[in-house]
């Protein structure tokens, strides 16, 4: 089991206040410095970045909601799956989420709950706050998560196809129902 202390610190971090935040939101960039690509191109399994920058836009909901929308859009070098060349790469995404700062409570005193303190979901309830116990939100964190899904898994140059080993026998076209048949009938 790995601590979360031991695991390593995320390639990109850019951290802001959510106490700092006005009712009039903010719009923050984040780009990665060239300095950071080698790190980000490693935690995301890829050969390179070339460009990860997003615009971010925070609004406050309330006391303790927050508005998080990014604008993502990132350049990579990946190896094509069939013939190992570079594959370059274009990542855009644009997603939100709303973030829930959780009131800190004194040692030993537990919140008091109203109602039986049970979460229950409506059928179009798909996204749930994200919790945070601390104002300081890194906004770089949700932008990697996002590049990490965004990116192909397998890659292809274009043009290429993939083709058997020469000397590799392709597998018989018989149905597999054909061969139960003849089991059936005691031919097998």
């Amino acid at each position: 089991m790995t601590s979360a202390a031991s695991l390593p610190a995320p390639p990109l971090q850019r951290f802001y206040d959510l106490n700092d935040l006005s009712e009039a939101g903010d719009e923050v960039v984040v780009a990665a410095k060239p300095a950071e690509f080698p790190a980000l191109a490693e935690w995301l399994g890829v050969d390179a970045v070339e460009r990860f920058e997003a615009t971010v836009t925070l609004r406050r909901l309330s006391h303790s909601r927050f508005l998080y929308e990014a604008v993502l859009g990132a350049d990579v070098v990946q190896s094509c799956v069939v013939s190992l060349e570079p594959v370059a790469s274009h990542v855009e995404r644009s997603f939100t989420r709303t973030l829930h700062l959780i009131p800190r409570h004194p040692r030993g005193r537990k919140p008091e709950v109203e109602g039986s303190g049970i979460l229950t979901l409506g059928a179009g309830d798909d996204e749930v706050p994200e919790e945070l116990e601390s104002p300081r939100f890194d906004l770089a964190a949700p932008l990697l998560e996002e590049a990490l899904l965004g990116i192909e898994p397998y890659p292809r140059a274009e043009g290429v196809a993939f083709k058997p080993p020469e000397g590799v026998a392709e597998p018989p076209k018989e149905s597999p129902f054909a061969a139960l048949k003849r089991l059936k009938q005691g031919d097998g």
